[in-house]
This record gives structure tokens, sequence and C-alpha cells, in this order.
């Protein structure tokens, strides 16, 4: 764990501004800054962030946070890394509170990165010197400067041609990060050899693995680096450093099978585009795709592989599937792949097809109901069995319930009986979305000291806190804001404020609160009327359960006394 009070310090040396300017062009508009949202697409800027909250929100689609929290949305990364990111660039060192054998584990891992990132530099420069590779390249199409974005290289055909550049080849380093191969009679051979290098990226920027593709005929046609202690496939996926931007201006993200899929359509102008590496699609992999965009296309080859990819995909996404975002499966048309594809019809044909992409739920129904006659009884009872795993797999909810909806139509089930034979639980009604006629509904005055008190946490110990309900969420935030001010410790603006409570039960609402307010400075005149007020409300309030609780136990007179005692003072309405 990382001690909270570096993550204090860290914020307060950051300035969001500056951090967000790396990512995005920010425009002055008045106190603040704007920008057309990194996080959606939109014409109109509405993507705002204040210097002095330290604090970043958009308008259009409710992305909020701090700049910890921008840096790990914007470039998908975790807590940690994107507090080591922005320690980094400060120059401050990441103190741990962790566990021996993660101070291990970090250590283990620097050298290692370190010996990829000179078999980069010596693959490149391989590439440079080797007419053979560079024909290749022009033959499919590819520019120096595309080869260069995406630094790609060239492994010699020499067995140990690694020991031009790691002098002493037998260290275990170079095995232990998948460079060389070592065999049962000891002999140190390198892995690659007279291929076309693709480096893989971490989220970083620091080289963890290769893909090489053989020039030629020879197999496997793509040898990748193996598991390692910095590169996990299951987690990883080529070109997203390169694409990470043309994905947030398209809003999508295009998921391909191979390295030369990517950059051959990024050579044409179709950027958005990554893949999977070599492996199956992850759950993984789907959560860091669906955290760059809100639309995620995976796009195979028509064949019996590609089709059996386009089911794994499919199974492997509906657990993190969201409400509002959408999966996608794009078969290439016959047996060209995508990079081929573009090459011979071009760059609108190939943007034709991405957008008739067949949405997740269309093909699972398709997929589910292809082999079943649903002419009989028994063909529509086995629909409803080969949709069971899949809809009980389906995390988001409306999406579930409209599939259980056509599986129900297909079936000649209603909803309710397919539901229970899946084990599904109905969508929970929620609260109406108005009010009863003739009923105002109201924020708890909780609520209202939260909006306050994030704005001036400093009167935090103003709030008569015993008065407080214990049942509501806001009450356990304004204890804590209330403890810190207290006993001295930084608040800081809304950016920290949100960091503070990271991780909290009392998280969410904090989120939604600081969501509800303004980016302006606050007018503190009003701020102390709205305060006051709540405060007199809570002894108001307070007065009026006490006299409740015991008036069962006083006479009429007893308590006609007691009213007129406790509430002379009070002038405030309920």
């Amino acid at each position: 764990m990382i001690p909270e009070s570096f993550i204090q310090e860290l914020l307060s040396r950051v300035d969001i501004v500056d951090v967000v300017e790396r990512y995005v062009p920010l425009r002055k508009a008045g106190a603040n800054y704007s920008a057309c949202c990194p996080f959606h697409s939109e014409k109109t800027p509405s993507f705002t962030v204040s210097a002095s909250k330290q604090f970043y929100h958009c308008f259009g689609c409710g992305a909020h946070g701090s700049a910890i929290s921008f840096v790990m949305q914007y470039a998908g990364l975790g807590f940690i890394d994107a507090v080591e990111e922005l320690a980094s660039n400060m120059g401050m060192t990441v103190p741990r509170d962790a566990p021996e054998r993660h101070a291990e584990s970090a250590a283990k891992k620097a050298p290692l990165t370190e010996l990829m990132a000179r078999a980069t530099k010596f693959y490149r420069d391989q590439l440079k010197q080797s007419p053979k590779a560079i024909d290749y390249l022009k033959g499919r199409g590819l520019s120096g400067e595309i080869a260069s974005r995406f630094g790609m290289g060239y492994a010699p055909d020499d067995w140990q041609g690694l020991q031009q550049v790691f002098p002493n080849y037998d260290d275990q380093a170079l095995a232990e990060c998948g460079l060389i191969i070592v065999n049962e009679q000891g002999r140190r051979y390198d892995r690659f050899r007279d291929r076309i290098m693709f480096p893989i990226l971490d989220q970083r920027g620091n080289v963890i693995g290769f893909g090489g593709r053989v020039i030629g005929d020879g197999e496997p046609k793509y040898l990748n680096s193996p598991e390692t202690p910095i590169f996990e496939k299951g987690r990883e996926l080529y070109g997203l450093s390169q694409a990470r931007k043309s994905i947030h201006d398209a809003d999508t993200v295009i998921v391909v099978e191979g390295y030369m899929d990517v950059v051959g359509l990024a050579q044409l102008g179709v950027e958005n585009v990554v893949a999977s590496l070599g492996t199956a699609t992850t759950g993984m992999h789907v959560q860091k795709l669906l955290k760059q965009a809100n639309r995620v296309i995976f796009c195979f080859d028509r064949d019996s592989a590609g089709d059996r990819a386009a089911r794994r995909a499919m199974e492997n996404s509906l657990e993190h599937l969201v409400d509002g975002k959408s999966v996608e499966i794009l078969q290439m048309p016959g047996n060209q792949d995508p990079d081929e594809f573009i090459r011979e019809n071009g760059k609108e044909d190939f943007q034709r097809l991405v957008g008739n992409a067949t949405r997740l739920s269309e093909y699972l129904v398709r997929e589910i109901r292809k082999d079943i006659s649903l002419t009989n009884a028994e063909g529509r009872a086995q629909l409803v069995q080969e949709a069971k795993p899949l809809l009980q797999k389906v995390a988001a909810p409306v999406l579930r319930v409209q599939l259980t909806k056509e599986i129900a139509t297909l079936a000649q089930l209603s909803q309710a009986e397919v539901e229970a034979q899946c084990g599904l639980k109905p969508l929970a009604r929620g609260r109406p979305a108005f009010a009863p006629r003739g009923r105002v509904t109201t924020r708890p005055l909780e609520h209202t000291l939260l909006q306050v008190i994030l704005q001036r946490p400093e009167w935090a110990v103003r709030i008569p806190l015993e008065r407080l309900a214990e049942d509501q969420e806001e009450t356990q935030a304004l204890s804590v804001i209330a403890n810190m001010v207290e006993h001295g410790q930084p608040v800081g603006g809304a950016g920290q404020m949100l960091e503070t409570f990271r991780g909290q039960p009392c998280e969410t609402i904090v989120a939604q609160v600081l969501s509800e307010l303004t980016l302006e400075e606050p007018d503190l005149a009003t701020l102390e009327l709205v305060l006051t007020d709540a405060i007199e409300r809570l002894r108001v309030r307070s007065v009026k359960s006490e006299i409740d609780a015991r008036k069962k136990d006083l006479s009429p007179e007893e308590w006609r006394e007691l009213l007129a005692r406790k509430t002379a003072k009070t002038s405030a309405p309920e």
C-alpha cells in the first residue's frame, strides 16, 4: 500500500491543469479551463478543469476526479501505476507500506525492462541494415515512418545475434525476460531469429515483450515472448500506446488478431486499432478496452479459427458488459484479414464494415439458435437451456433483461418464466423517477451539509455530529472530514478530497456530491447561509425526535409544556 500521507503530498504538488494538458489541449474559460471531453465524443466542449479545486468534470458524460483519476481513466492505469506515473514526473519516489514480496517483485522487474529496451534498440538497428527485411515491409505497403512509430525491428538470422549487445550472454536475466532460450543441454540461443520484430509496450511505454513475424512461409507465422515477470499475455494489448488518442477521438476501439493488421490499418489511416497477443480475448482485455472507449469491436478473420475466436470473445465479454457501452463482433468477408482488405478496398470500405458490425446481443442470440429448430417444443426448450449459462454471465442488468425478453419470445414463454428457468433475479424496481403528485422529494440535511463541507472542509467542526442520522452515507463522510480538521490533517481541494475517500465505504457518495457541485468558486456568504440554515434544521429535527420519543410517556399537559419549551427558540421550518 502507498501511504495516504504521500498521496496527499503528491496531489498538493501536482497541478491538474499541467497533467491534463499532457494529453488534452485546454483553453482558458474564465477561472477554469475547458476542452472537448477525452472520454466521449463531442463537438462542443463540456469538459472543465478547475485549478483552484484541482478537479475535473465533464458535464456531458459525468467523468470527474483528481489528477490521479484522470491518469487512471485516460491511460487505463491502475491506481498504483497512476500514482507512480505522476510521482515520476514530479521527481518523487513512491514509498510503500507493502509486503516484502511486492518490493522484491518491483526490484526484479526493473532490470528486465532495461534489458528489453536494449534489445529493442538492437532490433531497430538491425532493421536498418537488412535489405531483405526492408523489402518485406515495403512489400506489405509499410513506410519507414510507420515502422518507426511502432518501434519495429528485425532479429537477424543468427543463433546468438543478441551477443552483440549483451556481451554477458550467460546472464540468467536474458532467459528470464524471454530473449534467449536455454535447452536441456544448457545451450543458449536467441528466441527470435530472422523475424520482423514488434515491441509490445505496457501502459507506461516500457517494452515488456515482442511479437516476431517470420519473413516468408516459415512456421510458426508469429512467435511471441513467453510469460515473464513483466509480461502477461492475458493483460496486454499490442498497439494500445500508439492508438490511445485515436481511440478516445473515435470513442471506438477495434481489436484485431495480428500485429501486421494493427500496423497495416494505421498505415492507411485507421489508427484506433489494437491486437490481442496470440491468445484468446480475456476478461481482463475486455475490462481494459471498456475503460478506453464506449464501443469495442472485435474483428476476426472469417474462418473456423476466427469463428471460434469470435465465440470466445463474446463469452468472455458477458461478465464485463456495462449498460450504455457496446461490444460488437465484425467478421471479415471472404478469406481476407483486415490488413489485406483495407489495402485492396480502401479505408472507406473498411469503415463501412466497422459501422455495420454485429452487436454482441444479436451475435449471442444468433449463435445459440443457429442449430436449433424453433418449430417444436423440444427445440424451444433447448434454446432456453443453451441461453441459460450465457444469460447468467451478463453483468449489464438492463441488457440482460432485453436479452431475456428476446429469448422468451423465441421460446414462446414469458420473461418471468425464462428468468425462473435460468435462475435470474428480476431487474430491481428502483424508486420512481418522479415523486407522486402532491409530494415533494427532498434530500436529507446530511446531503446538503456534505455539499457545503466539501467546498469548505474547515467548517466541518461547526456541525453537531451527534445530531446526524446514523443511517446516512453522508454522515460517515462528514465525520471523517471533521476528524481530519480537528487533528490538523490537510484536506485540500476537491481532487484531494476525492482521493482521501478512495476505497472507503463512503467513496461513492463523496464522488456523487462532488459531481453535483459547480467548478466555479462558491459564494461564501451564500454557503454560510446554507450551512447555518441546515444546522438549525438539524436542531429542530432533533428536538422533534426527542419530543416524539417522549410523547407516549407524558400527559397531554406535560407534552404541550415540553413542546412549548423546546421550540421556543426555533423559527426555522422543518
